[in-house]
């Protein structure tokens, strides 16, 4: 079914599927194209109001009997850092970052694909191959980039090896991670936390006061990491608030803690776009 509001980009809403996250859910997604002259615009409006971006698509969740996936973002001018994440930086201080156009590489999927088989191999991109692969990297209409972290190149070897990668966009108001995917040898070397560690380092220095992490799930571990980061906001009913406390937060199954379809695609905000 199509929901839409005049003069503005159609919405949609996947079938239910099984929910990533948590056992025994069923996930749906309300979704929009991301494209034409003012994708960057609507891209900076819709991340505000909890969207992500996948290849030409603005989605977020929306599910009929569950509120659980919350948007994430830190505030980059109140972030601290904890013993551990201090531990993490120093563990890859020897890493080199270069950041790249949105081009994908063998050695990207080569990476990608032992980071999925390794730690993800019942996920979505399971499946994923070379050519799905390039369009994720390639198929975005807004200012986006590939950061990519490797190794020093040894003596006598002029190649670094490829420690992690970040598919990232640059949205007015901060760095959007997109997708990140890592060695999984390297796994103590928490290089996870380090990717977003150095992405709040990036916000800082270009002045953006934000990073978007994608969805915290209070009641998944697959998600919790995310809040061991400090300074970070959910939006929740419309409004970015800060999490102070995670128990504050749980996964909502009663039917009424969502608002139905048409509802919701009203109250969006979209860009003005006239001039």
């Amino acid at each position: 079914m199509r929901h839409s509001l005049p003069l503005a980009p159609q919405f949609y809403v996947t079938a239910p599927q099984p929910c990533p996250y948590l056992e025994g859910r069923m996930e749906r997604k309300l979704f929009t194209a991301l494209q034409g002259d003012h994708a960057h615009t609507l891209n900076d409006t819709l991340s505000k109001q909890g969207f992500r971006r996948s290849q030409n698509v603005l989605y977020r969740p929306s599910c009929a009997e569950c509120s659980a996936c919350l948007s994430a973002r830190i505030r980059v001018a109140d972030f601290r850092t904890t013993k551990s994440q201090r531990r993490a930086l120093k563990r890859n201080e020897e890493l080199v970052r270069r950041t790249r156009a949105p081009w994908a590489t063998e050695e990207q999927f080569d990476l990608f694909r032992t980071y999925l088989d390794t730690r993800h191999s019942d996920g979505g991109m399971a499946d994923m191959d070379v050519f799905e692969f390039s369009a994720m990297i390639e198929e975005t209409p807004i200012r986006t980039r590939v950061i990519e972290y490797s190794e020093p190149p040894q003596a006598g070897h002029g190649r670094a090896e490829l420690a992690a990668v970040c598919l990232t966009d640059v949205l007015e108001d901060g760095l959007s991670m997109v997708y990140s995917f890592y060695a999984p040898e390297r796994q103590a070397d928490s290089l996870g936390t380090y990717v977003i560690l150095d992405h709040i380092r990036l916000a800082q220095e270009a002045g953006l006061p934000y990073v978007y992490l994608g969805y915290w799930v209070p009641g998944s571990p697959k998600m919790d990491y995310k809040s061991r980061f400090s300074a970070l906001e959910i939006y929740r009913g419309g409004v970015w608030q800060p999490l102070n406390r995670n128990e504050d937060f749980s996964p909502e199954t009663h039917p009424l803690s969502t608002d139905p379809i048409a509802e919701q695609v009203a109250r969006i905000t979209l860009p003005d776009t006239a001039s």
